[in-house]
């Protein structure tokens, strides 16, 4: 990014420091919360058609416009995280959310990578959110997938290096990048974008016949495709575009088609799995950093 669009990005973040925006999802009604990391409110609305599940897709302002910044906003310091169970493929939440805070957190990202694809796959977090809620029953049940957002894993772009293991940094091999300086066009990225949300689509569709509940499809945030000259997702940007997400509810009925084998490491509680080892040294000892 140039220094004059780097000026220009900085403006809109001081405004968006400084401006409250968005509904908390706590706000809502729901026992099953599913969490599309980086999907567009009208990019779900363009499949709902093909779902049975996705009968009224409307949309709501997220709380953030990157995962850290809506993670953040969501469940720091916010009583309901008491008797939330959460499951996630988001590599940040190492840094921004607090195990103890939850009735568990379930970080499938640091035992289900997927090396092939440099992500998450979405059937180890389906896998696990099932566990779950067949367990314990809990009150609220967050689960969070990784797709929409890159790696896309049925259609990958050339030059995408996927995630990083770590919620410290992004690589700049991705596909915003690669829009912003023109070496892809709008309609590759789309439809490579829409191809990874029927991806974990399928196992959405999994989910709400194992569990109970009402459920509700969200995100936390969409991806800029060139509105108000951005791209990607920058934190702290309240461009409509970035912010407006989906908001879908259906009723989910355990019909009990699909047993969990996934499993953490030594079957320990999940917010208990690495004691209490820094982030580093957690990683150092799974292999995710040299």
């Amino acid at each position: 990014m140039s220094r004059l669009g780097t000026a220009y990005l900085r403006a809109i973040q001081l405004a968006g420091r400084r401006l409250p925006y968005g509904t908390n999802v706590y706000d809502r009604s729901w026992d099953v919360l599913v969490v599309l990391d980086g999907c567009r409110a009208d990019l779900l609305a363009s499949v709902a058609d093909d779902y049975d599940f996705l009968t009224d897709v409307s949309s709501i302002r997220s709380v953030g416009s990157s995962s850290s910044e809506w993670l953040e906003n969501t469940f720091r310091d916010n009583p309901e995280t008491e008797r939330t169970v959460m499951v996630t493929a988001n590599t940040w939440t190492d840094r921004y959310l607090d195990a103890d805070a939850f009735a568990a957190l379930d970080e499938v990202w640091k035992y289900a990578w997927d090396d092939a694809h440099n992500t998450i796959p979405p059937e180890a977090v389906t896998d696990r959110a099932i566990a779950h809620a067949r367990e314990t029953a809990p009150d609220r049940l967050v689960v969070h997938y990784m797709q929409p957002h890159h790696p896309f894993v049925p259609d990958p772009l050339d030059g995408d290096d996927g995630l990083v293991r770590a919620g410290s940094h992004s690589n700049t091999g991705n596909p915003w990048v690669a829009l912003r300086q023109n070496e892809v066009s709008v309609d590759r990225v789309r439809a490579a974008y829409r191809a990874n949300l029927d991806y974990v689509l399928d196992e959405v569709e999994s989910l709400c016949a194992n569990v109970d509940g009402r459920v509700a499809i969200t995100a936390d945030h969409g991806n800029l495709f060139g509105e108000w000259g951005l791209y990607g997702h920058p934190m702290e940007t309240p461009v409509p575009a970035l912010i407006t997400v989906p908001w879908a509810e259906t009723t989910a009925s355990d019909s009990g088609t699909r047993t969990p084998t996934l499993e953490p490491p030594e079957s320990l509680p999940v917010s208990r799995v690495y004691g209490d080892d820094t982030a580093s040294d957690r990683l150092d000892a799974l292999g995710y950093r040299a």
